[in-house]
């Protein structure tokens, strides 16, 4: 169950946290895979290391905000492996800030990023999909998408957030007469290398404890099996899904 043996997956961001586990995940799963990040050196690492798991990647330099960026690495993904099965839209960065403060350079930067970028990707390899009347569409939104919080100014990251869990609905029904899914995954906090310096402090423990009904952040592997999931022939009769992993965060 829930072998990927033979499909194609596409995910952005894989260069580090959460889309660099998500791409180890897949490659077990026996996908073969296009990597894309704006950090080639590091995809080219990953390439080799998921190599060994004998499975073929293809590792682009991408920029997910350039439409350039994002047709040539579709255009290329088509040419190296003939067809395109799953798209993970996991790429994401953002400017925090409060409404009071935000500027209008901190609001472009994270909706073009995190909100934006779904649409100019799932665009370019939704088209590749419909080819073979097939595919699996897994955005990465978070569960900051579904509410607000007391802890810090965050409104373009909420917004965008936000953004692509409509975003997710409005595809699953315009694609699905195309064998085509769509289904989006709220991630609550998380360990990467980038967020464990944060979610080890003694107060963000404490907030933690106080917020979060497991009481704990998310590890590495935690995420995978609900992107793997979604990302199966198993999932056909699924799609518009917003499937919170949270720790509980959004249930209370």
């Amino acid at each position: 169950m829930f072998n990927l043996k033979g499909r194609v997956a596409v995910i952005t961001g894989a260069s580090s946290g959460l889309g660099k586990q998500m791409s180890i995940a897949f490659a077990k799963q026996g996908a073969d895979l296009v990597l894309l990040a704006r950090r080639y050196e590091r995809l080219v690492e990953l390439k080799e290391e998921l190599e060994k798991a004998g499975v073929r990647v293809l590792a682009l330099k991408c920029d997910v905000t350039s439409t350039e960026d994002i047709d040539n690495a579709a255009k290329l993904a088509e040419e190296t492996f003939g067809k395109v099965d799953i798209l993970v839209n996991c790429a994401g960065s953002s400017k925090d800030a409060g409404i009071l403060s935000m500027t209008d350079d901190e609001w472009d930067f994270t909706i073009s990023t995190d909100q934006t970028s779904v649409f100019k990707m799932t665009r370019a390899f939704g088209n590749i999909m419909k080819k073979n009347n097939y595919g699996r569409i897994i955005n990465i939104s978070s569960m900051y998408g579904l509410v607000g919080n007391t802890a810090m100014g965050t409104v373009a990251y909420h917004s965008s957030k936000g953004g692509v869990i409509n975003f997710t609905r409005a595809v699953a029904a315009e694609l699905a007469k195309f064998g085509i899914t769509c289904n989006c995954i709220c991630p609550g906090y998380f360990e990467t290398e980038l967020t464990k310096a944060v979610l080890d402090t003694p107060e963000f423990t404490a907030y933690m404890q106080n917020t979060v009904p497991m009481g704990r952040y998310g590890v590495e592997g935690e995420l995978n099996a609900g992107a793997i999931f979604l990302a199966s022939d198993e999932a056909s009769y699924v799609t518009g899904v917003i499937l919170p992993i949270d720790g509980g965060y959004t249930c209370v």
